[in-house]
């Protein structure tokens, strides 16, 4: 396992795809654009999955599947969305192969497709041609439906986790009597999303709304939340769209109220992806190697044994494996590495890397004196803590360390935004400092596009919370009453 890894300072791109290499999290795959996510990877996901999903079903909703090929025809009916993803498209034109007659393979130019398929780069198509057979009154309504899939974006420059031509994702898909109703759930989902980046990603975020210019294609609104990564770019780490009835007019979906009257039903989507997990190791991780939260850790604690010999072994064991009930019986995710093929120094710098969040070592003279070492992986200290305080220690050590990162992460944040007035000053903060930055803006599309052309920072929201306050366009001096969020963004 490689060790050394590129200084952030030195080179933060570098630094980043050598840490998800060597932290075992993923690697490019024979497909170009696609990544292999690798069991450690994937567990740090599951966890996600497992929490975003116990969240949405408290939330009334339900899962389901629908087909990873959408027809062509299809896209043609929302005329913004087929605009808004025309161009990272997959499309499956034949459905055989056959022999070249050299041991290859082509493709049979008989087997073509009558109507050509999409390989969903999003679901509101399919999912909306079969709400229309769901839907026919106001009690079948609201339909609250999430699924989790994988979907195809073509991209032409990936990046592990952050921006690949496959990932995957979840997607709700939400159908309303009331236009005021879709927008509570469309504000109810980029909540469910903001809570669960802090308390389980230990991650701050700023929500806000989207320009128009930067909404999701066939959306009224884009409600998302904004994290800010420790090389000063934006990620948008989740978004929530509401729809209005586009969808719905679209693919023809009506339902009967209750006096009787037909009308079109009003839409939602929300979704993460795979991104959050570049979003974790971009917020908390160092030069050593991945720092994890310790509710989104595979291994909370791994225990590591020092010994010389069998019968050192066997003592040191005996202590490992009650402590390791213990910590398990308080619900602590442990780990008991006893692995001979490794020393003890290896099996360090293996779990630094790793991002474990507490280390316990245990040696003979250990057992002797009824201690153990703990390493802290989120400050590197070490301390040496007596038996029978190692339970409770390393119990209050999961909410302190998870509090850590997200104060760390927080203050990092406050530190690096930034209010400015004019366009000189917002440049020369942009590439001075980077980070956040507040100015005042006009509301029109011209200027938005000016900033992006010549500086590549973009409007990453509208804070819900801005304050109004009266201020002149930093570019055009026109009227604005509130700030709004730029920053340069992966």
């Amino acid at each position: 396992m490689a060790k050394n890894l590129t200084k952030r300072s030195e080179d933060y791109s570098k630094w980043y795809n050598e840490l998800v290499i060597n932290a075992d999290l993923a690697e490019n795959s024979g497909v170009r654009g696609c990544m292999v996510i690798k069991p450690y990877g994937f567990s740090i996901w599951e966890k996600m999955q497992a929490e975003l999903d116990r969240m949405f079903k408290e939330t009334g909703h339900q899962n389901a599947y629908f087909p990873l090929f959408i027809p062509k025809s299809y896209f043609s009916k929302e005329a913004s969305h087929v605009d808004g993803f025309a161009k990272e498209c997959a499309v499956v034109t034949h459905y055989r192969l056959k022999d070249d007659g050299e041991g290859g393979v082509v493709v049979d130019p008989s087997a073509k497709l009558e109507e050509e398929l999409i390989v969903r780069p999003t679901s509101e198509t399919i999912i909306w041609d079969t709400y229309r057979k769901w839907i026919q009154s106001y009690r079948d309504l609201p339909l609250l439906v999430n699924q989790w899939a994988n979907v195809v974006r073509w991209e032409m420059r990936t990046r592990l986790f952050l921006r690949t031509s496959e990932f995957l994702w979840q997607e709700g898909h939400t159908a309303h009597a009331t236009k005021k109703e879709a927008i509570e759930e469309t504000e109810q989902m980029v909540n469910v999303y903001a809570d669960f980046v802090e308390e389980f990603m230990a991650v701050p975020v700023i929500k806000g709304f989207k320009t128009a210019s930067e909404r999701f294609a066939g959306a009224e609104e884009t409600y998302c939340i904004e994290a800010l990564m420790q090389d000063g770019k934006a990620l948008q780490a989740g978004t929530s769209h509401f729809l209005g009835q586009n969808f719905a007019k679209a693919f023809d979906v009506k339902f009967t109220a209750k006096d009787g009257k037909q009308d079109y039903v009003w839409a939602t989507s929300w979704g993460v992806s795979t991104r959050l997990m570049g979003a974790l190791i971009m917020t908390h991780s160092d030069d050593n190697g991945l720092v994890l939260p310790p509710k989104l850790a595979p291994n909370q604690v791994v225990i590591v044994p020092i010994y010389r010999s069998e019968e050192q072994f066997d003592l040191v064991s005996d202590i490992a494996n009650q402590v390791m009930k213990e910590l398990r019986a308080e619900g602590i995710r442990v780990k008991f590495d006893h692995r001979d093929t490794h020393k003890p120094g290896w099996k360090f710098n293996e779990y630094e890397l790793k991002g474990v969040p507490v280390r316990l070592a245990i040696g003979p003279r250990d057992v002797e004196n009824g201690t153990l070492e703990l390493a802290r992986r989120d400050t590197l200290t070490k301390e040496i803590i007596s038996r029978s305080e190692v339970i409770a220690t390393v119990v209050q050590l999961m909410d302190e360390i998870q509090s850590n990162l997200y104060n760390k992460a927080a203050n990092f944040r406050t530190e690096n935004t930034t209010e400015v007035k004019s366009y000189d000053e917002f440049k020369e903060v942009l590439n001075s400092k980077g980070g956040f930055i507040l100015a005042h803006w006009d509301g029109t599309s011209e200027t938005e596009e000016k900033i992006k052309n010549e500086t590549k920072a973009t409007i990453r929201c509208i804070p819900l919370d801005a304050k109004e306050e009266p201020g002149s366009c930093m570019i055009t001096g026109k009227p604005s009453n509130k700030k709004v969020l730029f920053a340069k963004a992966y």
